[in-house]
């Protein structure tokens, strides 16, 4: 099994190398300028031949280092295909990688430019240490930010699968203590230094002394910008997706998410969004369900609850009864498959009417269903909302399903409206004697002409506009019951 290169692309290499090759030459650039027109060297002879013998050591370490240090980057970006936790490191700990090779390359140069200053004057092997050294550190600083930043999609990808537990060794005020450290407090120390060999050797005139301390003053300033910039970027970038993301949940989106490309606090609280997330979209879809088992108002007032509390209250309240006529028959001679169907096409506007209606469908039985207003949502009119439903259900039933009959009855009153139950298991219903009088009205209503049957006390609660549509009729006596009920007919059809 090879190399892989599945997680950090040729492209990403590519651009990962450029970057990192056109910052440390930047760098370079910048050092040899300070080295050689700006800082003191000492008492040199030929300080010419000493600048040429420098810059040409300098192009041949270019050349040969230059492609040492692409091809152990590229060495240190590639892993086996099939080594997940391998890959997961690679892109985790690549830039740190790349800095370290990049710390190894500008250290060997410094080693290697202060041996051969040494034998012309110490004092200039020292003055090119020390401005190498610094603008190495500073460099590989920068570069370690750029990395990091180009690696971010590679490690969104890797931490897709296996967000971070935990942070790395490093958290965020670590790292940021750091690159501050290395962005600006290094090349402030590299004008520090200037300035106390200045008053040690007193060899220093005034005016280059200015110009050391303005164009080390203006590296360092750049420098620190730069690194302060990119450090607070890495931390600004992931709060402000995750700030995106919030209001994208304020606004509803639960689908929102974030991607994890940081192994510190800030990856953890990427993390921590997602999972708030996924939370809020498995109860979202679990209080969807209980919506639709229980309708949306009593779970909406069960969720509003602080614990279970058994029984109830009483309420005014309209009931509203519709059975099926001839559902046991029907049963017997046709598919289940067909008659689920048409339960289905059944309820289905049932539940449009009663809820456009503004009622609760509180149970379904078989091929009845029953249907309260009033509760648990307060309602202005509940028994002409109770009243006008039924002659919409009639007149809708009537279109959408010829060929099936029904009976629909309409009673209101005083019932007691609660839990019932046990508080491992219990149920939000009605009960009392509206419901009791509409279940009887509709089995009436199914041998009546009309099939659709109210109670007059109902017609009497009903607003005069919706009273106006209903026709009081004679009063019977329910199954059941003692006392006569009389009786309530739609006006039209």
């Amino acid at each position: 099994m090879g190399l892989g290169r599945s997680v950090v692309g040729r492209p990403v290499r590519m651009l990962l190398g450029g970057v990192v090759v056109t910052a440390n030459l930047t760098g370079t650039a910048i050092v040899v300028a300070l080295a050689v027109w700006v800082l003191p060297t000492g008492d040199v002879a030929d300080e010419d031949r000493v600048r040429v013998v420098n810059l040409l050591i300098l192009a041949g370490y270019l050349i040969v280092c230059v492609p040492i240090g692409l091809v152990w980057g590229e060495l240190l970006l590639r892993t086996r295909r099939d080594d997940a936790a391998a890959q997961r490191r690679l892109v985790l700990y690549g830039p740190l990688r790349l800095a370290t090779v990049q710390a190894v390359l500008w250290l060997a140069a410094t080693v290697l430019f202060v041996l051969v200053n040494l034998q012309y004057a110490w004092r200039l092997a020292l003055t090119v240490g020390e401005t190498i050294l610094i603008g190495g550190i500073t460099t590989t600083a920068l570069s370690y930010l750029l990395a990091e930043r180009i690696l971010r999609p590679a490690a969104a990808r890797v931490l897709a699968d296996r967000p971070p537990c935990r942070r790395m060794r490093f958290g965020v005020l670590v790292r940021s203590v750091l690159f501050w450290a290395l962005g600006t407090a290094v090349p402030v120390v590299g004008l520090i230094l200037a300035a106390v060999s200045s008053l040690v050797f007193q060899d220093v005139p005034a005016g280059q002394l200015a110009t050391i301390t303005i164009a080390v003053g203006l590296v360092a300033l750049t420098a620190g910008f730069l690194t302060t910039v990119g450090a607070a970027r890495a931390v600004a970038d992931p709060v402000t997706a995750v700030r995106r993301a919030l209001h994208r949940v304020e606004g509803g989106d639960l689908d929102a998410r974030v991607p994890v490309y940081d192994a510190t606090e800030l990856g953890m609280l990427q993390v921590g969004f997602n999972t708030m997330t996924d939370g809020l979209r498995e109860r979202e879809r679990l209080r969807d369900l209980f919506g639709r088992q229980v309708g949306h108002d009593v779970a909406s007032l069960a969720a509003a609850a602080d614990e279970v509390e058994l029984g109830g209250e009483v309420r005014s309240v309209a009931v509203l009864f519709v059975d099926l006529v001839g559902s046991t028959e029907l049963a017997a001679h046709r598919p289940p498959t067909e008659v689920v169907a048409l339960l289905n096409r059944f309820f289905g506007v049932v539940v449009e009417v009663v809820e456009g209606c503004g009622g609760w469908i509180n149970k379904f039985e078989g091929d009845a269903a029953l249907a309260v207003f009033g509760e648990p949502a307060t309602l202005d009119d509940p028994a002409g909302q109770a009243l006008c439903a039924a002659r919409t259900l009639d007149a809708r039933l009537r279109i959408e399903l010829p060929g099936c009959d029904k009976g629909i009855g309409v009673s209101a009153g005083d019932a007691v409206a609660g839990n019932v139950g046990d508080p491992r298991r219990y149920e939000y219903t009605v009960i009392g004697d509206p419901v009791n009088e509409a279940a009887r009205l509709t089995e009436l209503a199914k041998s009546s002409d009309g099939r659709v049957l109210a109670s007059a006390a109902a017609v009497v609660a009903a607003c005069p506009e919706e009273a106006a549509h209903w026709r009081l009729g004679d009063a019977v006596t329910l199954r059941g019951r003692t006392d006569p009920t009389r009786l309530a007919t739609p006006r039209e059809r």
